[in-house]
């Protein structure tokens, strides 16, 4: 069975790191990562809360039991992007993505009205020509 230090280092290696980019990463001492798996080693607490704070992405769950994914869905990382943000830039964000969620609604429906129109114009053709 897998323990966590296991599941680290396939994170480590699916995000492209080396053991010691991401010791560094989270303020971990030089080696701590491979030597922990050299002794198969649990890995501690501070240490786990400095992997969460600067890979958001990683799912605590997975990491220490094994069970759902390596990574948060989308909207459970942007949350988590989000809570690190002051209030002012979390508000200018939400501002946007709604901007952003009008925009793409206001294209659909005029792509659907014109989508509307043509098939009006063509039942109008059609019943001109039949009558």
């Amino acid at each position: 069975m897998l323990k966590t230090i296991d599941r680290l280092m396939q994170f480590i290696n699916y995000a492209g790191l080396s053991a010691r980019k991401f010791d560094i990463s989270i303020g971990a001492s030089n080696g701590y990562t491979l030597r922990m798996k050299k002794n198969n080693a649990s890995i501690g607490s501070d240490v786990i809360e400095n992997i969460v704070r600067v890979y958001p992405q990683l799912n605590l769950v997975w990491l220490i039991t094994g069970e759902g994914k390596m990574l948060k869905d989308g909207e459970d990382f942007l949350n988590a992007r989000l809570q690190k943000l002051s209030m002012e830039k979390q508000v200018d964000i939400e501002q946007l993505i709604e901007r952003k969620i009008r925009q793409r609604q206001e294209e659909e429906l005029k792509r659907l009205l014109k989508e509307i129109t043509q098939e009006i114009e063509q039942s109008e053709k059609k019943l001109d020509k039949e009558g």
